[in-house]
């Protein structure tokens, strides 16, 4: 007995949809972010410790994309990891998408209870003091739960390759791939020596006087002697001084220079009760301008953690009420 024909509707429906290019590649979240991660960073590793994935898993995520896609994101070599034309465009298109993605998150994030768990935090000894009293006590104080761990340090570090989910440091030393956020008043380096010190050495008027000094100098974490910066009417000088006294210190710069040692380049934050009870004297005033501050710095990935989105807050915040 022969079959019925299908109607047919019934064979629409049971017909194959063919799927699009599109359809096909699909990329997930994690691909994107790998990209993303991977373009900041120009470096598989440091692009891997951003994201909290190993090396190979991150690869990997980049190379399935690139095959589905049928063409390379990246020039690799040894040494670089550069976009292609491809993946710049690619890039310049994802990145209004992934901002939505956030914006769309953070929101609910906002429903989420408050911060638990560690933060940790890389910054120099100078930035510490200023900022435990006024802004990380005040953290601590509204969110009972936290634990605020705080590395202070001269040497600058990977913050992302090291753990760390901030670092602060002067606006200056700030790497460019990172968000900044403003947390100090500007600060001001000042050559200063003590009244005893002027007493044996005529003062110096110019940069070049310095030469004729005892300095202390002072030697950075990498190793190198820092020369000491000047700038006057958009003309800037660095100076290598000489002198007998070499140390790493801030603190012990200034201890130096009140014994009169000789005279010390150090940033008016450290020395501001010396120079008000004029233990004390600056010196080549009009050649220091002010420069920008302190910035709390982290990573411009994606998803940022609740507890370190509340310590932004509460630093915006305090720094607001001192302007």
């Amino acid at each position: 007995m022969p079959k019925p024909p299908v109607p047919r509707s019934a064979a629409k429906l049971s017909a194959p949809k063919p799927s699009s290019p599109m359809t096909a590649i699909r990329p997930s979240l994690v691909e994107l972010d790998a990209v993303m991660a991977v373009a900041g960073q120009r470096n598989f590793r440091r692009a891997a410790a951003e994201l909290g994935m190993s090396p190979s898993a991150l690869s990997h995520a980049v190379a399935a994309l690139e095959q589905r896609f049928g063409l390379r994101l990246f020039h690799r070599t040894t040494r670089s990891v550069a976009l292609t034309e491809a993946g710049a465009q690619f890039l310049e298109r994802l990145r209004p998408a992934l901002a939505a993605v956030d914006a769309a998150m953070e929101t609910v994030n906002n429903f989420r209870a408050r911060p638990t768990g560690t933060l940790r935090i890389n910054s120099s000894e100078g930035a510490a003091r200023r900022l435990i009293a006024p802004v990380m006590l005040e953290y601590l104080r509204r969110y009972p739960e936290m634990q605020l761990e705080l590395i202070a340090e001269g040497r600058m570090i990977d913050i992302v390759a090291e753990g760390f989910d901030a670092g602060i440091r002067i606006a200056a030393a700030v790497p460019q791939d990172m968000i900044a956020i403003p947390c100090s008043p500007p600060v001001r380096f000042t050559v200063v020596g003590a009244p005893d010190y002027f007493k044996r050495h005529k003062k110096p008027h110019s940069p070049a006087d310095l030469l004729a000094h005892r300095c202390i100098r002072r030697r950075m974490p990498s190793g190198a002697l820092a020369p000491w910066e000047f700038e006057k009417r958009g003309k800037a000088l660095a100076i290598d001084v000489r002198g007998p006294l070499t140390l790493d210190s801030s603190d012990l710069m200034v201890e130096a220079a009140l014994a009169g040692a000789g005279l010390a380049w150090v940033s008016e934050w450290s020395v501001a009760d010396h120079l008000k009870s004029r233990r004390l004297i600056p010196v080549l005033a009009d050649w220091t301008p002010p420069e920008p501050g302190l910035c709390l710095y982290y990573p411009g990935h994606r998803h940022v953690p609740a507890s370190l989105r509340a310590f932004v807050d509460v630093t915006k915040e305090v720094m607001g009420r001192r302007k």
